[in-house]
């Protein structure tokens, strides 16, 4: 049953969260910015997603189409694409820095390590970048 799917406090959510208190980010949960990001951190103007890749269609090893009902997934998955976008946008226009992190980064046979994601967070908190991508065994950051 989907419903039994938890959109809030995640596992990998809550490894994220105790990484970033544990190194002495305080934090906001489930702002009221356009998409509620999981994580908000207003003193450095960036919000943290962390992304379940089945649900938000991530192109990795862990995401692999449902063969039951497949046109009701490919819509499913299509309108959280969409809706993900339309967020994305709008916090880059209200000024706001942004990083994704993956499940894929977390868990399965590519993941990091909670330390290397942890510490890649600070470094890009403490920076002027823009964007921040962790995915499973990369990384990509842009300006």
């Amino acid at each position: 049953m989907m419903a039994g799917i938890r959109g809030k406090d995640t596992k990998p959510e809550m490894l994220i969260r105790r990484g970033l208190h544990a190194r002495g980010f305080r934090y906001t949960l489930h702002c009221k910015l356009p998409g509620k990001p999981d994580i908000c951190l207003p003193k450095y103007r960036s919000v943290i997603l962390v992304h379940g890749c089945f649900w938000h269609g991530h192109d990795c090893h862990l995401f692999k189409w449902p063969k039951t009902r497949p046109e009701f997934w490919r819509a499913k998955i299509g309108r959280n694409k969409a809706v993900d976008d339309r967020s994305i946008d709008a916090l880059h226009e209200a000024g706001w820095r942004m990083a994704t992190i993956w499940e894929c980064a977390l868990k399965g046979s590519r993941r990091q390590t909670l330390d290397s994601i942890i510490e890649t967070l600070v470094i890009w908190l403490n920076s002027t970048d823009s964007d921040l991508v962790v995915e499973g065994a990369s990384l990509r950051a842009s300006v």
